[in-house]
């Protein structure tokens, strides 16, 4: 209520002032100065009057001077009361022409920032699918960092064992030169002496006495007999000429036979017709790893028996060399440094090499077997056992 009648007494102070000023502004002979007008309009403004306030005071001022001076308003006056109320209004339109300035202004702010609030979330949604697409990126590379270490970790590995391995076949085949050699001195080398001594003897006594002279030629054909022998026998251990002039069949039936006679292991030989139609590198391939298979028995399995069972399956055939010897840890020796492990490895890498598997299982009381599969044609992959 005081709020309201304070602003009441100001509007009425306001009218009596307007309507003072404009009396004064009528009365003026020259041309009255627009600064009364103006301040009234200033006053009004501070008020909180619009145009159409202002306009009605201007009128109930008019009103009231034409009935206390009836006659004396003129059209010339009215007119010029008419500029002192353009004049009045000027502090108020100018503000109202800053405010719809400053109203265009703000909506055009208004809009640049609604533009640049629209491409500032698209910048943010772009922004964040690069993240995430960034943090993808990241999670890929530290798992391609972690999978290339890794197979680099096992190049390293694969590299060492393959100069060990280098170094052990190395070894293995000097070993295998020694004996060779050994043997070749020891006993073709010491039979072929003893030959020629009995030659010797032979021509020294056919001019002297011929009592005798058959039992020795006899025993000199024996000597002479075994060292052929034992130059077969090193030729069949080094490249059987059976298995290129015969096939495979017969030379695994000389080679058990011959195993059977040396180290009297039972060993039970089953084959198939067919497997004649393998091409040569992979009938030798069979030969070979029944051959290692069979020698390892006799070195370190202590077997009775032995069965070597060569079997025909759909698109492979199948060799199973099994004893009832000793078993032993096959990943422990396959691990070992020494050359007890090169046997195994050149078995599985010549069953590899024309596209077959390899596989070996030991157990106590169940002795070794030794199982390797090869495809029928060349480029498949002999699967499984």
């Amino acid at each position: 209520m005081n709020s309201a009648a304070t602003m009441e007494r100001k509007l009425t102070g306001l009218s009596r002032r307007y309507q003072a000023a404009l009396r004064s502004h009528l009365q003026q002979v020259r041309r009255a100065s627009p600064e009364p007008a103006r301040s009234l309009g200033r006053r009004a403004l501070a008020l909180g009057l619009e145009t159409l306030d202002l306009a009605r005071l201007h009128e109930r001022a008019l009103m009231a001077l034409t009935a206390s001076c009836p006659g004396r308003i003129r059209p010339p006056a009215t007119k010029r009361a008419a500029g002192f109320f353009a004049e009045a209004i000027t502090p108020i339109e100018k503000t109202h022409l800053t405010v719809r300035d400053a109203n265009a202004r703000l909506n055009e702010m208004i809009e640049t920032l609604s533009r640049r609030s629209v491409d500032l979330a698209a910048s943010n949604r772009q922004l964040r699918r690069e993240i995430v697409q960034r943090r993808r990126v990241e999670k890929a590379l530290r798992k391609s960092e972690q999978h290339y270490s890794r197979l680099l970790a096992r190049s390293q590995q694969l590299q060492d064992q393959l100069r060990h391995l280098s170094r052990q076949l190395l070894l293995a085949q000097e070993e295998e030169r020694k004996k060779i050699s050994r043997e070749l001195h020891d006993e073709i080398a010491q039979t072929l002496t003893g030959i020629n001594v009995q030659l010797a003897d032979l021509k020294g006594a056919s001019t002297v006495n011929t009592a005798g002279l058959q039992q020795r030629i006899t025993h000199t054909q024996r000597l002479v007999e075994r060292s052929v022998d034992i130059v077969h026998r090193f030729a069949r251990e080094l490249r059987p000429t059976m298995l290129d002039d015969l096939g495979l069949i017969p030379a695994l039936h000389s080679f058990v036979k011959s195993l059977a006679d040396r180290t009297g292991i039972r060993v039970r030989l089953t084959v198939f017709a067919a497997v004649e139609k393998l091409d040569n590198a992979k009938r030798t391939v069979l030969y070979r790893v029944a051959q290692e298979a069979l020698t390892n028995v006799a070195k370190h399995a202590h077997a009775s028996q032995a069965t070597v069972n060569l079997q025909k399956l759909p698109g492979a055939v199948r060799l199973e060399i099994a004893d009832n010897g000793k078993s032993f840890r096959v990943q422990q020796v396959l691990r070992a440094r020494g050359n007890n492990r090169l046997g195994l490895l050149g078995m599985r890498e010549r069953v590899e090499m024309v596209g077959g598997r390899f596989s070996v299982e030991s157990a106590p009381g169940r002795g070794t077997t030794v199982r390797a599969r090869i495809p029928l044609r060349n480029g498949e992959r002999g699967a499984g056992r």
